[in-house]
């Protein structure tokens, strides 16, 4: 691998910030980091970038690649995204997705596995309802479906085995804030689940949409939550709940919006915003362009705004994450992080720094990533540069004008760094 030089860029590490600044990068790691007043003279390939923002890649806290979908680590690293924590998928696309990301030109994979499921449990009727083929049923069938410690311990050895989970999904949802009846595990069932995963050294997160269920599973002491709720206003008995567990979150508001179908006109910005234009093809601009709906009779994406402000004033850590999936209308992998950094500023009142932790360093640090989210010496040299002033205005973090996985640069922004 080669060495290579930005300089006379603005760095932000992840933490803070060095006005006029360099990163020296070889062999795929960061060498140094620091002010221009502190540059050391190399003869090696250099750009200077006035004028740029160089940032650490995004990672995003929550995607779902179904059925190995082939867009998902490519599309999300167009967009800045070099890692991606994928939620839950089958055996055989992690296997599949896992070499995926071997390749060039993709984000690095992060994932769940199979997530901890229940007989009839969510994602079940949701996949049946839209998917009723026979090879779907099939491998629904093969799912692990626990209901005893018994369960759990099988379910655990397998997933350690096959699947090298890089953490545990649990789920519980009551279908409260879509109005469906759903089978929820219950609260004894999931702290088995975390008591067990947690002796393996295992983080555990868990879906949850409604106040309820979200107070249920926090009780049963898992590590972060992959959604907040939208079923009704946030209480300080949610707050407390988060601040005696110290978990994080991981609100995916803008797929909130999608869920209550409030999201569209920003959705259809972000889709249309010409800078994307090359990043996304047609099909994912109308996906984008559309709305889940199913939280529209008992939900409100204010809820979930508003959660989110309660949880931030109560230091309750924000982490940035798209549920960027393929069946999932309203999102797109990547760029709906970029529209995610843009709720949290304009509809939480995060600032830009804070906002942009969310999406870097905080994840690391929260997901035990040892090695990026940080422009620091020694991790990964995974690098975003934009033009112009994110710190300033959240919406340039899409003035893409280079990102690097690794050392290894995305070719699709080969170009733009010469401009």
């Amino acid at each position: 691998m080669t060495s290579f030089l930005i300089r006379d860029v603005q760095v932000f590490t992840g933490e803070d910030t060095i006005p006029n600044g360099y990163v020296h990068v070889s062999d795929g790691k960061i060498k140094a980091v620091g002010p221009m007043s502190a540059i050391p003279e190399l003869s090696i390939p250099t750009h200077s970038r006035p004028g740029h923002t160089l940032l650490p890649g995004l990672i995003d806290a929550h995607i779902h690649a179904d059925m190995a979908n082939p867009t998902a680590l490519p599309q999300a690293l167009r967009f800045g995204v070099t890692t991606v924590c994928e939620m839950h998928n089958e055996l055989a696309n992690v296997v599949k997705l896992r070499k995926q990301a071997r390749e060039p030109d993709t984000a690095a994979y992060k994932t769940a596995g199979q997530a901890a499921t229940i007989e009839n449990g969510w994602p079940i009727p949701v996949i049946t309802a839209h998917d009723k083929s026979a090879e779907t049923a099939a491998e629904i069938a093969k799912w692990p479906k626990l209901s005893c410690r018994e369960d759990v311990v099988e379910y655990l050895d397998w997933m350690e085995a096959e699947m090298q989970p890089d953490y545990i999904k649990l789920m519980h949802e009551s279908g409260t804030s879509m109005g469906w009846p759903l089978a929820k595990p219950s609260v004894g069932l999931q702290r088995i689940i975390v008591d067990e995963a947690s002796k393996r050294g295992h983080l555990t997160v868990a879906h949850a949409t409604s106040l309820q269920d979200t107070l249920e599973v926090l009780e049963a002491g898992v590590h972060g939550l992959t959604h907040t709720i939208c079923d009704q206003p946030p209480t300080q008995e949610l707050v407390d709940a988060y601040k005696r567990r110290n978990a994080w979150v991981n609100p995916t508001l803008a797929t909130m919006g999608s869920l209550t179908g409030e999201g569209r006109e920003l959705q259809d910005r972000f889709a249309h915003d010409p800078r994307v234009k090359g990043l996304i093809d047609e099909s994912a601009v109308h996906n984008l362009c559309n709305c889940m709906g199913f939280a529209a009779q008992h939900g409100k994406v204010e809820y979930a705004y508003e959660s989110v402000r309660m949880l931030k004033e109560a230091g309750v850590d924000i982490l940035c994450g798209s549920d960027a999936a393929g069946p999932a209308v309203g999102t797109a992998f990547g760029l709906s992080m970029h529209q995610e950094l843009y709720v949290y500023v304009h509809k939480i009142g995060m600032t830009p720094a804070e906002a942009l932790r969310s999406a870097t360093s905080l994840v690391a640090k929260r997901f035990k990533f040892a090695d990026r989210g940080r422009l620091a010496e020694g991790l990964n040299a995974d690098l975003l540069l934009v033009e112009g002033d994110p710190l300033a205005d959240i919406n340039a973090t899409l003035n893409i004008r280079g990102v690097w996985r690794e050392g290894r640069m995305c070719s699709v922004h080969q170009g733009k760094l010469e401009e």
